[in-house]
């Protein structure tokens, strides 16, 4: 699909746009009027990463050419503060000939956010559902865990996956002896964050295999943890970007993809951890009562 806003890319337009993306780099202009003379959507994420590198220090750029480039936050992993993000959707629009209005910027936190919204603008789609954003406070009274051995102190779900931040702050119990003078966070407690997260996932994601059924947080027990790498050895300070997304979910198994990084760098992945889980009782009265006034409903639905 066109943007319906393109208009035919004169040489004025072309000169124009050369001197508007003057500080990005020669890929970004070809990509950017290539896009403006065919419409071709599939250079848009290359236009958009070009611009955002435009307006970040010089030493958060290479950030930006890692493999998972995509999960980085845009303001605790690429210091993109408020005044630059406006920069950036300036830039963007007269790039791109949209119009983006600011309240749609709230719920954007990573790189992969920034790009999935361009391209519904460009392409005239639905804007995808908004993220729920979960604070420390409400971890903690969700989760069955809590200190010294939570993990988690802010998340964003969404229907198909769920992000999650820690700093390790260098006081955890555990680091005076992992190891002695040398604290390194150890890998076995980054799954064991990334199985919180899938915890976190289950009882705050409404999906539709749980056909109206609530998780019972005391009913989540692990299960089994497979094709697991490490790849960064974690310090205090880190701050660790948790990922998981569902890859199976079938009561009473959950089974899900996990990555953990720090600033764009992979730091350890799993291919599947495995949870099982069950569901609350419900409430037989409230369940009788729910029945009967569906029944009712249709009743009359029928005789009319």
């Amino acid at each position: 699909m066109v943007n319906p806003e393109l208009k035919s890319f004169t040489e004025s337009d072309e000169e124009a746009l050369k001197n508007s993306l003057k500080r990005c780099s020669p890929e970004t202009f070809e990509a950017a009027a290539l896009y403006r003379k065919t419409g071709d959507s599939s250079k848009v994420p290359e236009v958009v990463l070009g611009i955002v590198e435009r307006f970040l220090e010089p030493e958060a750029r290479p950030r930006l050419h890692q493999s998972n480039a995509d999960k980085l936050r845009l303001i605790e992993d690429l210091g993109i503060d408020s005044l630059t993000m406006v920069e950036i959707v300036i830039l963007t629009e007269e790039t791109l000939c949209l119009t983006i209005d600011n309240e749609e910027l709230k719920d954007l936190r990573t790189l992969e956010d920034v790009k999935v919204f361009v391209d519904c603008k460009i392409k005239g789609l639905p804007l995808p559902t908004k993220p729920t954003h979960v604070d420390v406070e409400e971890i903690y009274s969700l989760m069955p865990h809590g200190h010294p051995f939570l993990f988690l102190q802010s998340a964003t779900l969404r229907n198909n996956e769920a992000s999650a931040t820690y700093e390790i702050s260098g006081t955890e119990f555990f680091l005076e002896g992992h190891f002695r003078e040398n604290p390194v966070f150890p890998a076995s407690v980054m799954l064991e964050a990334l199985g919180q997260l899938a915890v976190l996932y289950l009882l705050k994601t409404e999906r539709p295999e749980f056909e109206g059924n609530a998780v019972d947080k005391n009913k989540i027990y692990f299960t089994s943890c497979d094709g697991v790498r490490a790849h960064r050895i974690c310090k205090p300070k880190d701050v660790l970007t948790l990922n998981v997304k569902p890859k199976r979910i079938k009561h009473p198994i959950a089974t899900f993809e996990g990555q953990v990084s720090v600033s764009g760098e992979k730091a350890a992945f799993a291919e599947e951890i495995t949870l099982t889980f069950d569901f609350k009782k419900r409430d037989t009265k409230t369940a009788t009562q729910t029945t009967a006034k569906q029944g009712a409903e249709q009743l009359l639905v029928d005789q009319d």
